[in-house]
């Protein structure tokens, strides 16, 4: 059994090719781990707000000097990493914006990258606190971005693989439904994301 962590960052809502795409990979890990618990987070319904100045000091003061309202701005934040932790499988919808991620998912990383507590630093660098998770990443995309031109801007895949590594999350999978507004590609780009499908 195992507790999964569904990540949702479209704007698309129920329309959202990159949520379908998630749903299908939280139904195939299900069908793996019967009983596992599932746990949604709608980055976007939620608005997780970006970094200001006063969450970023307070992320700094030590566990200790906390005042009660350096914990109440925080509060978020902590409540983020926690869910994280809990997690043993993240599964994270990730649709192509203007070359990348959307910002409230973007916000989410900011919130739960944490010196001390997801990751932290050694002689020889950055030592990431957040192993033993498996990531799936449902990407979608109006164009082909996996090969040909558009693969050189595609920074959805090779920056969520650089940051989840960062933090110790090295274990990740990306499945793609692309080519969604490709005539002749489109009618069957969800399909195919669906039946490429694999899980550990």
């Amino acid at each position: 059994m195992k507790h999964i962590l569904h990540l949702k960052s479209s704007l698309q809502g129920a329309a959202s090719y990159s949520i379908k795409l998630g749903d299908a990979i939280v139904e195939k890990i299900q069908d793996k781990y019967p009983g596992s618990t599932l746990e949604e987070l709608n980055l976007v319904d939620h608005e997780i707000p970006h970094l200001n100045p006063v969450v970023l000091r307070t992320f700094f003061v030590p566990t200790g000097q906390l005042t009660e309202a350096d914990k109440q701005t925080i509060r978020l934040s902590d409540e983020l990493v926690k869910q994280l932790f809990a997690a043993d499988i993240i599964v994270i919808g990730a649709p192509l914006i203007n070359f990348t991620i959307h910002s409230t998912l973007k916000a989410w990383i900011d919130h739960i990258t944490r010196a001390g507590i997801t990751f932290g630093y050694s002689e020889t660098g950055p030592v990431g606190k957040v192993s033993g998770k498996r990531v799936y990443v449902a990407m979608s995309s109006g164009g082909i971005y996996s090969e040909g031109p558009g693969k050189t801007n595609d920074f959805v895949a090779p920056y969520l693989k650089a940051f989840l590594g960062l933090l110790g999350m090295t274990d990740m999978t990306v499945f793609r439904a692309e080519g969604l507004k490709v005539p002749g590609v489109k009618e069957h780009a969800l399909q195919k994301a669906i039946d490429s499908i694999t899980v550990d």
